[in-house]
């Protein structure tokens, strides 16, 4: 059986989300890619184990996330039960619905009915009574507004979230759902942007401003942009690597000499304090704390150790955020 190292809070910094009373772990994990029946099970409760050793509280999935979909929440499921039912008081875990998840017109986007049915297929799939943040995964285009923060307000109404948050909104779409949520009494906790030192949107686009000015907190995914930013591609594409694959996420022709130029260079400024180019990718996010937590994926115990790793050293003085900006604006 299972027993969490009792020193699990020791290094771990906790951040509060916006102005609620929820803290996230500075590093969370995602159950995007690596949870599945196309990785072996040990492998996936191993990761989670030691997550929660190093003091990773915050669980982040999604309906569809696997593949196929809905495989990582029975993932995570398996190993509540084998491994956390006792510790699930000490975890954060969170879902999203937006999404293609099944057929027809009422398996996708912001609807009430896809949402509400959405939570109760993840719930079933965890073998949970509540998540603790149902998210919209993406803004819905054709649906009011209101509907959709309606649901999520219905959903934590019903006791099956505790917190809700959004996901890929804009800036105005942002405040307009807090402005909705606050009149039914259920504030926005949360925003999960995609942001990370080469993809500077939430920055430029105010997203960040917004946030502050809503006392919403915030997630990062893709902090890593899709493992740009680990290393690995240093000196061009590896085998085995996502843009080999041509993934939908990252493909070949993303990976340019320039871009290989650029990462060469960061690598040398981590290098310089101390760090991987993963961790310091990590630590340029989570700088001057203004983003709550960042999302990170693992494949291993190890590599999830390595990018934990990153909280030793989340301070950056003028020259090097200078010197950072001057490579990736080059």
């Amino acid at each position: 059986m299972y027993t969490a190292h009792p020193d699990r809070y020791a290094e771990m910094p906790y951040r509060r989300t916006g102005r609620s009373g929820l803290k996230l772990p500075a590093l969370s994990l995602g159950l995007w890619h690596n949870f599945g029946p196309d990785r072996p099970v040990e492998t996936q409760r191993a990761i989670l184990r030691r997550a929660f050793d190093l003091g990773v509280t915050h669980f982040d999935l999604a309906n569809n996330y696997g593949p196929p979909p809905g495989s990582a929440e029975s993932a995570l499921g398996e190993a509540l039960k084998a491994d956390f039912a006792r510790y699930r008081d000490e975890l954060v875990i969170s879902t999203k619905a937006g999404y293609l998840m099944w057929p027809g017109p009422y398996g996708e986007w912001g609807s009430r009915k896809y949402l509400l049915s959405s939570l109760d297929q993840s719930l079933s799939r965890m073998g949970l009574d509540h998540v603790d943040i149902f998210y919209s995964h993406r803004p819905d285009p054709e649906t009011p507004l209101e509907e959709t923060m309606g649901a999520l307000h219905t959903a934590v109404q019903q006791g099956k979230a505790l917190y809700v948050g959004v996901s890929n909104y804009s800036p105005e779409q942002t405040r307009e759902a807090a402005r909705i949520l606050a009149g039914l009494g259920t504030p926005l906790l949360i925003h999960q942007p995609r942001y990370s030192l080469l993809d500077r949107r939430p920055e430029t686009s105010g997203l960040l401003d917004t946030l502050d000015e809503l006392h919403v907190g915030s997630i990062a995914y893709s902090p890593l942009e899709q493992g740009l930013l680990t290393g690995r591609y240093l000196d061009g594409i590896p085998e085995d690597s996502r843009a080999a694959s041509d993934s939908p996420f990252l493909n070949s022709d993303a990976v340019t000499a320039e871009l290989v130029g650029k990462l060469r260079a960061l690598d040398e400024i981590a290098k310089s304090r101390g760090q991987s180019l993963a961790q310091m990718a990590l630590a340029w996010v989570l700088r001057g704390g203004r983003v709550t937590s960042a999302l990170v994926g693992a494949s291993s115990p190890g590599q999830l150790e390595d990018s934990v790793s990153a909280i030793g050293n989340l301070a950056f003085d003028a020259d090097e955020l200078a010197r950072i900006d001057a490579v990736v604006t080059r």
